[in-house]
């Protein structure tokens, strides 16, 4: 990897993604208006309380993933990938350009969808903001990774959609989100215990109930960095310079 390349990648992302205005409201506005959204459906406090930590992992995943997949696959389709990897530019560089790029995008998403659930949704939070915006932040990353790395198997952006049920909604529905985990099947626990998001939800979780920072939260944190510097390099190891 060279670091003026990978830097070089973020900046190019970064100025696509400026004229993007669409793209731009999608991961930046839309955590907020769903978190919203499911405040007033709930119509309760506590209740939102309850629901609203593993959210703050969810909503950033999913359209972290949504996004990066469609995109990485664009520049694939447009040969704008196999023009670029005729430059002294490695895969990796490439993917952690990309990772950086949507890594500061995430910073900003996270940090609106927080302020307006603490501000304005009444959302309670006993341990430190900026370790819950952190965690939030590394889960995006985590959805935009998976994206990057799912992007190399999909020939349209309609398959690249596709893949989100097999990525995606798999971990949203044995998080902890509707059900806690050690209630379920012993099966899905075991399936729970190897996807990132569990350890994502759990973290969030922690942090919005207390203000201990312990082994098990350190633990949680590795893994979700782990998984997402996993996906980062299966994504180059997998990446094509163009789709047939």
């Amino acid at each position: 990897m060279n670091p003026a390349i990978t830097l070089a990648t973020t900046r190019r992302i970064l100025t696509q993604l400026r004229h993007d205005h669409r793209t731009l409201a999608l991961m930046i506005i839309m955590p907020s208006v769903l978190l919203t959204l499911l405040r007033y459906v709930f119509n309760d406090e506590q209740m939102f309380n309850r629901a609203a930590p593993a959210l703050l992992a969810v909503f950033p995943f999913a359209i972290m993933f949504i996004v990066t997949s469609i995109t990485t696959l664009r520049e694939r389709t447009t040969a704008t990938l196999e023009r670029l990897m005729t430059m002294p530019l490695a895969k990796l560089d490439l993917l952690f350009g990309y990772a950086i790029a949507f890594g500061l995008i995430a910073i900003v998403q996270v940090a609106v969808a927080t302020t307006v659930s603490v501000s304005w949704l009444g959302l309670s939070i006993t341990g430190s903001v900026w370790l819950l915006g952190a965690i939030a932040v590394l889960d995006a990353l985590l959805g935009a990774a998976l994206g990057l790395f799912a992007s190399a198997f999909a020939r349209t952006e309609f398959q690249a959609v596709q893949f989100m049920p097999a990525f995606v909604m798999p971990q949203v529905l044995l998080c902890g989100l509707f059900s806690p985990r050690e209630e379920m099947a012993t099966v899905l626990d075991w399936i729970s215990d190897v996807m990132p998001l569990s350890y994502a939800v759990d973290a969030l979780t922690q942090v919005t109930h207390s203000t201990e920072v312990d082994g098990t939260l350190v633990k949680n944190l590795l893994i979700v960095a782990g998984c997402t510097l996993a996906a980062l390099v299966l994504g180059a190891a997998t990446l094509r310079r163009r789709t047939p």
